[in-house]
Formats: C-alpha cells, sequence, structure tokens
C-alpha cells in the first residue's frame, strides 16, 4: 500500500507528501520496536518475577525446618550442659548410686541435619540476580557463615566425645552395666566379667578435663545456636513479607 503510495506521489511531483508519508512509515517501524520491546521487557520481569519467589518459597520452607531443628537442638544442648555439671559433682564420690551410674556411662552426642540446599544454590549459581531485595539478599549472602560457625562448634563437641570421652570411659568402665538387669543370659558374663571402675574413672585427668571440655564447648555451642536462630527466624521473617 505504502509502495504504491510513494510511486504516484514521486509521479505527480508531490515530494513534500511523500516525505510525510515516509516518516510515517519510520514511526510506525520504530512504533513497532518499541512495542516489541516492551511486550519483551515485562515477560522477562514476568518471568524473574516467577523465578524469584520459587526461591524465596524454596529459602523459607527451609529455614522453616531449620527453626525447628534448631528449638530440638538448644533444647538437647542445654540438657547435656546440665547433665555434665551433674557428672562433676560426682567426682570424689565413692559410692554411686544407679541414676548416676547410667548418667556417666550413657555418653551421647547427636548431630544437628540442618537443612542447607536451597540456600546452596542460591549461593552457588546466579540466581542473585533475580533477588531484587538488596538487604534480604545481603542476608542470604551471610546466612552461610553463620551455619559453618554451627557445625564447627558442633564438630568439636563430637571429637572430644568420640575422641577423648569414649576411650577412657573403655578403659574404666564395663559394658555389663548397661545390659538389662531382667534378663537372667547374662548372669554368667555379670559375676565373671571384669567389673566397671567409676571411683577409677571419676579420678582420671584425662575424663576430668574431657567433661570441662565438652562443658565448656557445649556452652559456646548454646550460644551459637541461639544466635543462629535468631538470624534464622529473622531471614524467614523478610522472606514471608517478601511472598505477601
Amino acid at each position: 500500500m505504502f509502495r504504491n503510495l510513494r510511486k504516484k506521489q514521486l509521479l505527480s511531483g508531490k515530494v513534500k507528501n511523500y516525505l510525510v508519508y515516509a516518516l510515517g512509515e519510520i514511526l510506525l517501524i520504530v512504533l513497532g520496536i518499541l512495542i516489541a520491546w516492551k511486550i519483551n521487557t515485562l515477560n522477562e520481569i514476568r518471568k524473574n518475577k516467577i523465578v524469584q519467589e520459587k526461591i524465596y518459597v524454596g529459602l523459607y520452607e527451609e529455614l522453616h525446618t531449620n527453626l525447628s531443628v534448631l528449638d530440638t537442638s538448644i533444647k538437647q544442648y542445654n540438657n547435656n550442659r546440665i547433665l555434665l555439671q551433674k557428672t562433676l559433682n560426682y567426682v570424689g564420690i565413692q559410692n554411686l548410686n544407679k541414676e548416676a551410674k547410667d548418667l556417666i556411662i550413657k555418653v551421647k552426642f547427636k548431630n544437628t541435619n540442618l537443612r542447607k540446599e536451597a540456600l546452596g544454590s542460591v549461593n552457588v549459581t546466579d540466581k542473585f540476580q533475580f533477588l531484587e531485595n538488596d538487604t534480604l539478599a545481603d542476608l542470604i549472602t551471610q546466612y552461610p557463615s553463620d551455619l559453618k560457625l554451627f557445625e564447627e562448634q558442633e564438630l568439636k563437641i563430637r571429637n572430644i566425645v568420640d575422641n577423648r570421652l569414649k576411650p577412657v570411659l573403655e578403659e574404666y568402665i564395663s559394658l555389663i552395666d548397661i545390659l538389662p538387669e531382667e534378663n537372667h543370659n547374662f548372669n554368667q558374663i555379670r559375676t565373671y566379667g571384669q567389673k566397671s571402675n567409676y571411683t577409677g574413672l571419676l579420678n582420671n585427668k584425662e575424663y576430668q578435663n574431657s567433661i570441662i571440655d565438652q562443658l565448656l564447648q557445649t556452652k559456646m555451642q548454646l550460644n551459637i545456636a541461639m544466635n543462629l536462630r535468631k538470624k534464622t527466624q529473622i531471614l524467614a521473617i523478610k522472606l514471608k513479607q517478601e511472598l505477601e
């Protein structure tokens, strides 16, 4: 259509009108390009919003789980702290009751399994480009360091239990003591097996040092766990606000 009009205008000598039509063509082309660019931009924004929401949902679910895990962990570390202090009070006592012996024997350590899959996915990929909230992005960036501090402190406690406390316990304590008393199948080993030496254990310096070290490290871990829970909660609240 425009081609025929150009031809007629040229033939008739109306150059001015031709230029108007030519300019109109250019404007239509430019407008088309701008509309296409705008549509493409809006589509990219929409796609980014979808990706961002998926990231936020994944992180929020992960942090919500961690809050529950940390609550259990804090309770457990606090219980361990109380029991370790109680164990130290048995030093110097000659005749221990069954409750005291059970406490000494039952050395427990349980790892805290915090989730970090979604967090790791954000930190090791280019997903940060989809996060529009700079404050939230900074919190997500810092969070792995807090997790690492918690895990490293927990590893210290496990090393004390596995490499220092358990060996000295095995030297002085017989596992006969944990066998069920009502089971008569163990009467032979109870009668003739090696007996536990609780007095020797409690007077052993390595045992005392291990318990004290574990107690101190547990107190530190308790503070770290409470601080981590606070930061986890703050991050979870920020994510929830973004999702609302």
